[in-house]
């Protein structure tokens, strides 16, 4: 149960980047390699940081 959980968290956090808006495009890719390559970290980072950074 709680690693489909932290699926569904993961698979959410990587649709919640590719559909945000950035008002440059190379941030966009640059988040996507990050959640990508480092799951649980990026996951963490884009709740914290990132999501402030979409217009």
């Amino acid at each position: 149960m709680l690693k489909f959980l932290g699926l569904a968290v993961y698979a959410f956090t990587i649709y919640d980047v590719v559909t945000s808006r950035f008002t440059n495009q190379n941030d966009k890719l640059i988040w996507i390699i990050i959640v990508v390559l480092l799951p649980f970290l990026g996951t963490l980072l884009w709740f914290l940081v990132g999501r402030n950074k979409r217009l």
